[in-house]
């Protein structure tokens, strides 16, 4: 799953300031001069949106607020930037709060909305502060633009002494400027919406005061009544099942309107919501046309794709790929119906589908930049220890996918910062167990203990550590990635110490007071394969142990059975998996579904389905991490994997597992690594960047232009230049 052998880079430059400073002509140098944007302080527009979005969420028609630390937006921002002109430029200012604007230290009277820059250098700064909204600007001139090449801080240290001398502002912490695509200087962040498109219903069962309304799938948007008129009250129950639009007391979402319209009109509801079916209940003289409904949905494009010979496998995929888009939304969410909410362990399994299927880095970093909110540190990211770990694995992999250094160099300190909370609370012996106000989370599981040092929190804390070390490195902190890295270092040899055991060939749950726990689980033992902290020996074994045996309690969530058939596909088990995929979400689709669920256990019956929490209805039926064969499909079966940061160097090594054939695009920075895989040959085009492809052949590969190198037991390499197509004849070894 993550490929930690990227290299660490090293800068020659001397600060991390200075660093910063110079990657402003680099990762933003395409706006220069083109495109003027809303910009405002790095993290904070998302953060302002992650609570509006948040604090949509309803239950019973209830506000129904998130548990953990709410963060908000800095409200007084100074933005600059130094501009070299040839000739005078007229500029246009817009901002959202109250602002001034200085020209070289000079404030300029009032507030102005223009501006003439006279040719020369010239240093622009606005200072703005809104409280409602994030402050933000957009400064639009023939040359002089608003842009990520802007440097903005929310505390400028800048005060005059009584001579009248402007005290020193080195100590001022400046970052580049964030922004998305709002480029219209009337379209300004704070009127953001997503867009609708009008969808009909394909079912409509009508009743004595009633009608139940089917939209043929699993949707996201705002119920519309037609010719709505009358005196009375209206109900809407929505449901993801028809049995939960029925349920009166049991529906998880409600609209409940008193109507007064002597003269019909349309009426919209006022919130976006999950359901397939509603149930709409009028009393009085209430009544309506037809009812239809605004399809809410993130305009995201996708740019991987996988087809096959099995049908059934490509079902899976659309349906997978129909699961992610619904909980892609301003942010990766969980669920769509039930929290809506923005939780790091949902959202890192998002990231990593979303690299072989969108590949849409603003979704990704706008969600961590949520996730993460404001120092100080009051608590673990979501209050889940576990998820706080995948939070730190999330900004290297993003790394690794997408190849952007500006991303960590911007949030470096806020990595500092999460990681000496961490650190903070280790025990006696330097491990991590649940203190006050933590929830170790891991996963739903009937009687999974939380108790004592479990190994699967360890294991995370030591893949955090290693993600900070690299991260250090990137921004030339030497002594950071130093103590990072042995920490780390530290850290693994204590997790084999106190969790391998010998005779059960495995690494056990935990340790209570000191001494090993009986119990084996699956977590830590399938991480440490895709991590590769096991040896080969040891990877054999607990296949055999832990992965492939039934007494080890099974997996029945999407979220882990993730990381289950990852860990077995990296370990050449494509033909197993297989079998599962098409027994775990075929067995979802069997049963109707439309969007791949929050858990699914195979034992259960009819309208058992759909509870959870205690709740008749409280299972999402449409839950980000039901989406997972986009990634196994992605990385294990098309065998595509950067090996260096943004796909500079990647492996293409190819795993029918059982198909017959199988073809499909990768999404990479610049473009697409496209392939076609069958028994006796392959086609590929390959990507900026070098790639290599590993395949075994019972006979040596042969094809026009190809190079190949002999690796011993069946086993050849050949090297894919950039943009270059290459078909290849070989015999694949079943």
């Amino acid at each position: 799953m993550k490929n930690f052998s990227v290299k660490r880079e090293r800068s020659n430059v001397k600060s991390r300031i200075a660093l910063l400073i110079i990657s402003l002509f680099t990762s933003h140098f395409s706006l220069i001069g083109q495109q003027a944007t809303w910009i405002w302080y790095p993290g904070d527009y998302e953060i302002w949106l992650s609570n509006q979005m948040q604090n949509r969420r309803t239950d019973r028609g209830t506000f129904f607020p998130v548990f953990w630390k709410v963060d908000n937006h800095y409200v007084l921002m100074d933005f600059h930037k130094v501009f070299d002109l040839k000739e005078p430029e007229e500029v246009s200012i817009y901002a959202e709060g109250q602002y001034n604007v200085k020209l070289d230290g000079k404030p300029f009277e009032g507030t102005p909305t223009r501006i003439t820059v006279p040719a020369g250098r010239h240093k622009i700064n606005i200072k703005v502060f809104c409280q409602e909204y994030v402050p933000a600007i957009y400064v639009k001139g023939k040359t002089i633009v608003s842009d990520g090449t802007w440097l903005t801080t929310f505390e400028d240290k800048e005060w005059i002494d009584e001579t009248g001398k402007t005290s020193d502002i080195s100590a001022t912490k400046w970052l580049n400027a964030g922004y998305w695509d709002f480029n219209e200087p009337r379209r300004p962040p704070s009127k953001f919406k997503l867009p609708v498109t009008p969808q009909k219903a394909v079912k409509k069962e009508v009743n004595n005061n009633s009608i139940l309304v089917d939209f043929g799938k699993e949707t996201f948007g705002f119920v519309k009544l037609h010719g709505l008129k009358g005196r009375g009250n209206l109900t809407i129950y929505y449901g993801e099942s028809k049995e939960e639009a029925l349920s009166k007391d049991g529906a998880v979402t409600i609209d409940r309107l008193l109507i007064n319209n002597s003269i019909a009109k349309d009426s919209v509801m006022p919130l976006s919501k999950a359901f397939r079916y509603v149930n709409i209940v009028r009393e009085g003289t209430v009544s309506f046309a037809d009812v239809s409904m605004l399809y809410e949905y993130a305009d995201i494009k996708d740019k991987g794709s996988f087809t096959c010979n099995d049908e059934e496998i490509n079902n899976i995929y659309d349906i997978a790929k129909y699961t992610l888009h619904l909980s892609t939304r301003e942010f990766f969410i969980d669920g769509i119906k039930r929290d809506r909410w923005v939780w790091s362990g949902d959202a890192y399994q998002s990231y990593l589908m979303n690299y072989y299927l969108m590949n849409d880095n603003r979704t990704v970093t706008s969600t961590m930049y949520a996730l993460r909110g404001k120092d100080p540190v009051t608590g673990h990211i979501n209050t889940i220890m576990d998820y706080t770990f995948y939070w730190f694995l999330g900004i290297y992999d993003y790394y690794l996918y997408s190849g952007d250094k500006s991303f960590i160099q911007q949030n470096y300190d806020r990595m500092k910062s999460l990681m000496d909370y961490v650190l903070g609370r280790r025990n006696q012996h330097g491990l991590l167990e649940g203190l006050p106000g933590d929830w170790i989370f891991i996963d739903w599981a009937a009687g999974l203990s939380k108790k004592g040092e479990v190994s699967f929190e360890q294991l995370l804390f030591a893949r955090s550590l290693e993600t900070m070390a690299l991260c250090a490195g990137i921004v030339n902190d030497k002594e950071g990635a130093s103590q990072y890295q042995s920490l780390a270092t530290e850290l693994r040899k204590k997790l084999f110490d106190v969790y391998w055991n010998e005779q059960k060939q495995a690494l056990v749950h935990s340790r209570i007071d000191g001494k090993q726990t009986d119990n084996v689980t699956r977590y830590s033992n399938m991480f440490s394969i895709f991590f590769d902290y096991f040896t080969e020996q040891q990877k054999q074994a607990v296949k055999q142990s832990v992965l492939l045996n039934n007494n080890i309690q099974k997996i029945t969530t999407p979220y882990m059975r993730f990381y289950e058939l990852e860990a077995l596909c990296a370990m050449g088990e494509q033909n197993y998996v297989l079998r599962e995929m098409k027994d775990y979400w075929g067995g979802m689709l069997k049963l109707g579904a439309t969007s791949f669920w929050e858990e699914y256990n195979p034992a259960k019956k009819g309208a058992e389905h759909y509870a959870m929490y205690g709740r008749e209805f409280g299972k999402s039926l449409c839950h980000a991490w039901g989406a997972s064969p986009i990634y196994l499909l992605g990385k294990y079966y098309l065998g595509i994997k950067p090996t260096s940061a943004g796909y500079t160097t990647y492996l293409v090594e190819p795993n029918l597992g059982g198909l017959q054939w199988m073809q499909g695009k990768v999404p990479t920075p610049k473009e697409n690594i496209e392939l076609y895989v069958s028994k006796e040959q392959i086609k590929i085009r390959g990507a900026a960047g070098t790639g290599t492809l590993r395949i075994k052949s019972k006979t040596q590969p042969t094809g026009k232009n190809i190079s190949v190198t002999a690796k011993g037991n069946d086993l050849y390499e050949i090297t894919l230049l950039p943009g270059v197509e290459y078909v290849v004849n070989y015999s694949a070894t079943l």
